[in-house]
């Protein structure tokens, strides 16, 4: 399953409906789709899917939903998290729905060891042998020992997702941890993946695949190729998008992303807090924006 990995990760929105409730029509819309435009990998709960806004009641019904969608050939990597219990939990969850693999939040806690790390991730994947297991590594505090000890001793435990802004610490990071024992994934998205490909990673997650899926395809295809000035080009059509997602230590990020969704009438663009809904001139801009994607998209 390590294989499956080296590629486009979507991370998918939770759309709600105008009561505020979970809309599962348009979640399996939304899958659909991303499956037709020919994504192999997605991943539902994640942060841009506002996994910790969501109730455990509705993270269960949004994996099953995506799960019912994307149908056989397509793998799913449910996000999990919080405490171990509740990860656990969850995970047993998503391989009794048919997930093939699951992907572990950062743990919430103001207080991590890179000993406890390992041993929090090892709950988990003990817990589930028969799925992956990719850890979601945001901190720059993980070291690439911890994560080679966490192989060691759990062989679920595929892929890495890295979500640290330094391209030169995770190609350390991966070389301590084994660069070709895990599949390792930028988790910092398009504006990060050229750099973190030329050093180690082979597969990348995205929420704006989820509005135009053939730009991020295309991103892939051209970085497969080695052709760099391709992927550069993606590079250039998205970088407004993306730096607007980024903007105040990333406080619009899934706002951005459902507020171009919204505008392709895919699905309502509400938020729960803490997000918000955009002011009028963040929309104008991502319809700007998405106005300048049409001949891209072609």
């Amino acid at each position: 399953m390590r294989t499956v990995l080296n590629d486009v990760v979507a991370v998918t929105v939770t759309p709600f409906d105008a009561g505020g409730a979970v809309d599962l029509d348009a979640n399996a819309k939304l899958v659909r789709r991303l499956v037709a435009a020919g994504v192999n990998v997605i991943t539902p709960n994640g942060n841009t899917g506002e996994f910790y806004a969501l109730s455990p009641a509705e993270r269960r019904q949004v994996l099953e939903s995506t799960v019912a969608a994307a149908g056989d050939g397509v793998t799913v990597v449910a996000g999990v998290g919080l405490d171990a219990v509740s990860a656990v939990e969850s995970a047993r969850h998503a391989r009794d729905v048919g997930a093939r693999m699951v992907m572990v939040h950062q743990p919430v806690h103001p207080y991590v060891s890179g000993e406890g790390w390992v041993a929090y991730h090892r709950e988990i994947a003990d817990a589930v042998p028969e799925l992956g297991v990719v850890p979601y590594i945001r901190s720059a505090r993980v070291t690439g020992a911890e994560v080679r000890r966490l192989g060691e001793q759990c062989p679920n435990v595929l892929g890495v997702k890295y979500a640290v802004p330094d391209p030169v610490r995770f190609a350390s990071v991966a070389r301590d941890a084994g660069l070709d024992r895990f599949a390792w994934l930028c988790g910092l998205a398009e504006p990060y993946t050229p750099s973190y490909w030329a050093v180690g990673a082979r597969g990348f997650t995205s929420g704006l695949v989820t509005a135009a899926p053939s730009l991020t395809l295309r991103m892939r295809d051209a970085l497969r190729a080695g052709d760099y000035p391709a992927a550069m080009r993606v590079w250039e059509a998205i970088r407004r998008f993306e730096e607007l997602r980024g903007a105040d230590a990333s406080a619009d990020n899934v706002s951005v992303v459902k507020e171009a969704l919204a505008q392709l009438g895919l699905c309502r663009r509400d938020v729960r807090p803490p997000s918000r809904a955009l002011p009028e001139t963040v929309r104008e801009e991502v319809a700007a924006i998405l106005a300048a994607w049409q001949g891209e998209e072609a």
